[in-house]
């Protein structure tokens, strides 16, 4: 990293003496810690701890954490660099996909986006003379040590986590005052960015909105970010980013979550399960509705009808009825990114010893794994309704991941999943698996010899369980 105050013979000694050399090699193996999700969102946030991040700001208030660490800011400077463009750009990037390229005017975006492949010296040209800023669309996809983090972002939240990187020139701004839909983490990773943050007109914002100057007031937060430091803010938030005049160019990477992850849409996700179930075992969910009932201007008399159905519903979740989630849980599991394994790893293969009754296994991929209960439309399991379905990442694509783009649908439009489908009968075994560290085969909750190897088998053929 370039040093500050060069301007004398006497700090050119000092930057080449012994103790500095030391202090700076101790700065250089600065990185997260990556034993569990937990440790590294711990990393991200610290000194602040779990405990007060999500009782004191999570949801609630902006959090700044200001660094003066050479060895963070040397960590941070390396999960992506203007120069990284350059490489990229030889790879095969595009307008549009990966690339946006804009500029504030007059409180407004303007795009100066170019038709199809990026040829770097354009971009470049972009950036010094129309002082446009770059906006670089999931670089997890690219650069290993973001997927690193992103994957084990995804197992600590429960929800997609992406990310953007805005390479901004001196004197210059890419987007107008806005707030987003997501919870959003931002690194400062290069040079140094002014920021404003405002109070949000909408609270837990559920879209992505621009705000005029006029509407946001003034700010409730203004400070400067340099490398290696952290800014949190809620969904919500409006905010505004420039890079002064003197600073080459700021870089930052804004990690995002919990886009469309609220109660209201595990609501809507989970009542048509709810009410097919509740329409299964109670006659009241099956009378018809009034005649007529849709060509009446005013029909308040079928309030107090719904109320009460609702009511029923409400009960019955109090009574132990299964919320299950009929697209939300699916759509996390197949858009997430895949475990980050080593680079040069050949792809996943069943290994190790073949599973048997008298085996002990144990979950190879707990974070990455999820059981479900689906229509069984086949009726293909003992004549059952449901069947159980084991999801998981394992096989996901990384290129692909927060992209939009589903090159692996059914003939519905609808993304197929990796996983294994069982009768309802093995959701106690499977939730022993998914729930104990290790289990002996014999133990499953199955009735059959048979079903159980039959079912330790499949998993192990997936890649998703062990032998100890």
């Amino acid at each position: 990293m370039p040093k500050k105050g060069r301007t004398n013979t006497a700090t050119e000694s000092m930057e080449h003496s012994p103790k500095l050399a030391k202090i700076e090699a101790a700065y250089s193996h600065f990185h997260l810690d990556f034993d569990s999700a937990d440790t590294v969102f711990e990393s991200l946030i610290a000194p602040i701890t779990q405990e007060e991040f999500f009782q004191t700001y999570w949801e609630h208030q902006p959090l700044l954490i200001k660094r003066d660490n050479p060895a963070i800011a040397a960590y941070y400077q390396s999960l992506f660099q203007l120069t990284d463009l350059k490489e990229l750009s030889r790879l095969g990037i595009y307008y549009g996909r990966d690339v946006n390229v804009c500029r504030c005017v007059n409180g407004k975006k303007k795009v100066l986006n170019k038709n199809g492949k990026v040829n770097f010296m354009q971009l470049k040209k972009d950036f010094d003379e129309n002082k446009a800023t770059i906006q670089f669309h999931q670089p997890q996809r690219f650069k290993d040590e973001l997927w690193k983090i992103q994957e084990k972002l995804e197992c600590f939240f429960g929800s997609l986590v992406g990310s953007n990187v805005y390479i901004t020139p001196q004197g210059s701004q890419g987007l107008p005052p806005h707030y987003d839909d997501v919870e959003v983490f931002v690194i400062q990773l290069e040079g140094q960015k002014h920021w404003r943050l405002y109070k949000p007109t909408v609270h837990l914002a559920r879209e992505y909105n621009v705000e005029s100057e006029g509407r946001i007031g003034t700010p409730t937060h203004e400070f400067m970010l340099k490398p290696g430091d952290f800014l949190y803010f809620p969904r919500g938030t409006i905010h505004q980013a420039d890079t002064p005049i003197g600073i080459s160019h700021s870089t930052h990477v804004t990690i995002s979550t919990y886009q469309n992850n609220s109660w209201g849409d595990l609501l809507l996700d989970s009542m048509p399960g709810l009410v097919f179930d509740a329409s299964r075992a109670d006659v009241e969910f099956r009378r018809g509705v009034p005649k007529q009932q849709f060509m009446q201007v005013n029909p308040d008399d079928s309030a107090g009808r719904l109320s009460s159905l609702l009511r029923n519903l409400a009960a019955r979740l109090e009574s132990g009825q299964q919320l299950r989630s009929a697209e939300m849980k699916k759509d996390f599991i197949l858009n997430r990114l895949p475990p980050f394994l080593d680079i040069e790893a050949a792809p996943l293969k069943p290994g190790g010893m073949l599973p048997n009754l008298n085996s002990q296994i144990q979950l190879a991929f707990k974070d990455h794994v999820i059981i479900t209960l689906e229509p069984n439309e086949e009726k293909d399991y003992e004549h059952q309704d449901m069947k159980v379905l084991v999801c998981h990442s394992l096989k996901n694509s990384r290129e692909m991941h927060m992209m939009g783009d589903d090159e692996d649908s059914d003939e519905m439009g609808r993304s197929k999943i990796n996983g294994l489908r069982f009768p309802i009968s093995y959701m106690e075994a499977l939730k022993q698996i998914l729930s104990t560290g290790i289990v002996s085969v014999k133990e499953l909750k199955l009735n059959k010899d048979s079903d159980k190897e039959n079912l330790v088998l499949s998993l192990w053929t997936e890649c998703l369980i062990r032998v100890i």
